[in-house]
């Protein structure tokens, strides 16, 4: 997909941060949009600074976890545009817990997002895909996919979840010779508003974390901004890219994730030791 004129892009977790930047972004590029979001605001600030661009815009408040709520909305997406070209599965959220002591609750609130989310979208809006003849699949994983950090087990899950699906599913579809291609997006740190809006366990002190200073900690360590990103995501997608290092920070991930195991983790453990004194 090397034009996006006059496509259609679905984008989840369109309220703020990649997914509101990403949309900015495709409108810029004549691509017409549907956009969900659990968050109505922001959803609508986002259609804002995209109906400049003279592109048709179309919300919907939509809960990524809720299956039917899902399938409704592509459904929804396919009968207005006609087709669709393209669904970036993008929302996401993060907890901090120790694999110990994470709720039930918590677990599965990320998972229905972070993963099931991305299941969902995917095959929600794949028939629609192979159906327009030219069709993308960009599912959000994270460098935490490639690489695992303490209290973040419950997020590794999900995101080592998403590669996996992405990966297989390319496969998948070239084997059938569809018109449909596959990007697994694998950011860094990106400055958005998932760590602010973290659910936090007082087990993160546990292996050293400190819940009242998590989301500034994030702040300072993320170098790469949603537009940027947006830019890099859209390129990847142009490039037919089967994986994405998106930011600096990613590139160093990613060269990580190749060493033996017990290198990183064990400079994340005594990390860890450290901070606890």
């Amino acid at each position: 997909m090397k034009d996006f004129a006059g496509k259609v892009v679905a984008i989840t977790g369109a309220g703020s941060g990649i997914g509101r930047a990403l949309a900015v972004e495709f409108a810029g590029r004549d691509a017409h949009l549907a956009l969900s979001d659990i968050d109505a605001d922001g959803l609508a600030s986002t259609a804002d600074l995209c109906q400049r661009a003279n592109v048709e815009v179309a919300t919907h408040v939509v809960d990524v976890a809720d299956r039917a709520a899902v399938m409704a909305w592509a459904d929804q997406v396919a009968e207005r545009h006609d087709r669709v070209n393209l669904i970036v599965n993008n929302a996401g959220v993060t907890v901090a817990a120790t694999a110990a002591q994470v709720t039930v609750d918590d677990f599965e609130w990320l998972m229905g997002i972070n993963f099931w989310g991305v299941v969902h979208g995917t095959q929600a809006f794949l028939p629609h895909l192979k159906a327009s003849g030219d069709g993308h699949v960009v599912n959000i994983s994270s460098v935490f996919g490639l690489v695992s950090i303490p209290a973040q087990s419950t997020y590794n899950a999900a995101k080592f979840a998403v590669r996996g699906f992405s990966d297989a599913l390319r496969m998948e579809l070239e084997i059938e010779r569809a018109d449909v291609s596959v990007t697994t997006i694998h950011p860094g740190g990106i400055r958005t508003g998932i760590a602010r809006n973290a659910r936090l366990d007082a087990s993160f002190s546990d292996v050293g974390g400190d819940v009242s200073t998590f989301g500034q900690e994030f702040d300072r360590i993320a170098r790469t901004t949603p537009e940027r990103a947006a830019r890099q995501i859209i390129r990847s997608v142009e490039r037919n890219r089967r994986r994405a290092l998106i930011g600096p920070d990613a590139k160093v991930f990613d060269l990580v994730s190749r060493l033996p195991a017990r290198f990183y983790q064990q400079v994340l453990v005594a990390d860890g030791r450290r901070r606890l004194g």
